[in-house]
């Protein structure tokens, strides 16, 4: 199977997500996708992250009944912080049987050479690239990447939080179930 990995905090995830990653198995290019949701961005402050298991749960409520999605933990078994060329080797000893690609925006493939040996990355592994907004980024790196004609969605966890620290409405950005379970919990207040 041909499969999609969409590496991300999710902190939380939005629509904007799912709008990405059902473009990107809507095009065929895969056949699954699946959310990793990442403990700890080594590029990132982790205090500012809700907890990784909270996070994998409103993973799974925002896909769920969907399945050409699949929520994944696979980088709460390794070290953190999480480096995708050591996520991409575990799941490749574990699930051989798979094809992985690597589903990112522009903004982070801009970033890609800051990333642990990016180059074997590049030499090993398709990447599915969408557009964000500011990040110019076709021809800025070689090798087996591919360009999306994704819809560009500019929202943001980082103004999904500060509309709940302001008591902002969130509706229409968050999935029902995902903006019930961030009320009901008081996350990210």
């Amino acid at each position: 199977m041909k499969v999609g990995l969409y590496f991300g905090s999710f902190n939380p995830i939005h629509v904007g997500h799912l709008i990405v990653a059902s473009h990107v198995a809507n095009t065929k290019l895969v056949d699954q996708v699946w959310f990793v949701v990442s403990p700890q961005n080594p590029l990132k402050p982790a205090n500012s992250l809700l907890n990784e298991y909270n996070r994998l749960n409103l993973v799974h409520l925002a896909i769920e009944g969907d399945n050409r999605f699949r929520a994944c933990d696979v980088e709460f078994k390794l070290p953190k912080p999480s480096f995708t060329i050591d996520t991409l080797s575990y799941l490749n000893e574990r699930y051989p049987q798979h094809e992985f690609s690597i589903i990112m925006g522009s903004d982070s493939l801009l970033n890609l050479h800051k990333w642990k040996n990016y180059d074997q990355l590049i030499k090993h592994f398709v990447f599915f690239i969408y557009d964000r907004l500011g990040f110019e980024a076709k021809e800025s790196i070689r090798g087996n990447i591919n360009y999306l004609d994704a819809p560009i969605v500019e929202i943001s966890s980082t103004q999904i939080r500060k509309n709940i620290r302001e008591n902002v409405s969130n509706r229409y950005l968050l999935t029902d179930a995902v903006r019930i379970e961030v009320e009901t919990n008081n996350y990210y207040k």
